[in-house]
């Protein structure tokens, strides 16, 4: 287990867009680089030194922290531990991107479906979910660059007769967790190339949907790889069609009104990707098949 900075904290989950900031006051950090160290200075606070070459100023939730919203039942890239803290790819690269901007990490763990809002509202600062950057996102957070590739899967029973994406068609019901592009993508019409509503359960988290899979309630589950893979592997009898559904890029949110705090975390990003840095944490929980 590999957390080192991250702070207690899961938020009660939250359903849809309702959620809106509440209960905290922002604080903006200002941050300028000398002989490669970036040193971060709140209003009023202590100075914070980093390593990196972030500058600039941007604002966050609570003073010296980060607030990283997320779904810890998506794993690799985040799930929770025994002793209650959180793992996972985005956790790592949280904590990473935290360090370039001398801030510490606080988890907010909470149903996938509440993450945008919350990040536009102001409670989180940034979202970190294995999210794919849609239009439909965008009228509400903006995004930075992209870190980690992933597509969207066809689960199925060992007895399926769906065997490709073209039999999903048949398929009574099709199950995905709420909020993710598996469910937009089967939800829409069929003009669109979709399923239409009628045909599509939506579930807090893959693994409820894998369980209403195994119970015959839906047909397939469409749902992202890596996850997809862990969910199998736990849940004999079930298998990942060879045939990906789609392809898609993951990236974080940030609110559209901070977008000082995106850049920052943007340029930390892409530091940490030319460094190798990014691709060492996704190998570190992804291995080669």
């Amino acid at each position: 287990m590999n957390i080192k900075k991250i702070a207690a904290a899961a938020l009660t989950a939250v359903m849809g867009f309702g959620l809106v900031a509440c209960g905290s006051t922002a604080t903006t950090s200002s941050t300028t680089t000398t002989g490669g160290a970036t040193t971060t200075a709140a209003a009023g606070a202590t100075t914070t030194t980093a390593s990196g070459s972030t500058s600039g100023s941007f604002t966050t939730a609570e003073k010296g922290v980060l607030h990283v919203a997320t779904n810890a039942a998506f794993p690799p890239y985040e799930s929770t531990t025994d002793d209650g803290g959180f793992t996972g790819i985005d956790i790592d690269l949280a904590n990473a991107i935290a360090d370039k901007l001398g801030l510490t990490v606080t988890v907010d763990n909470m149903d996938f479906g509440s993450i945008v809002a919350a990040v536009s509202g102001g409670k989180s600062d940034i979202g970190m979910a294995g999210m794919s950057v849609t239009d439909e996102r965008k009228k509400s957070v903006d995004f930075t660059d992209t870190y980690a590739n992933s597509k969207q899967v066809i689960i199925v029973t060992e007895d399926s007769d769906i065997q490709t994406p073209d039999d999903l068609s048949k398929a009574d019901k099709i199950g995905c967790q709420e909020g993710t592009t598996g469910y937009m993508y089967c939800s829409d019409t069929p003009e669109n190339g979709g399923y239409g509503e009628d045909h599509v359960i939506a579930y807090n988290n893959g693994i409820i949907a894998v369980q209403a899979l195994l119970a015959g309630k839906v047909d397939a589950v469409v749902i992202d790889e890596q996850p997809a893979k862990e969910y199998v592997k736990s849940n004999p009898g079930t298998k990942i069609l060879d045939a990906a559904f789609t392809d898609e890029d993951y990236a974080i949110c940030v609110s559209k009104n901070n977008p000082e705090l995106r850049e920052a975390v943007n340029n930390a990003l892409n530091e940490l990707k030319a460094d190798g840095t990014v691709q060492q944490i996704i190998d570190k929980y992804i291995t080669a098949d």
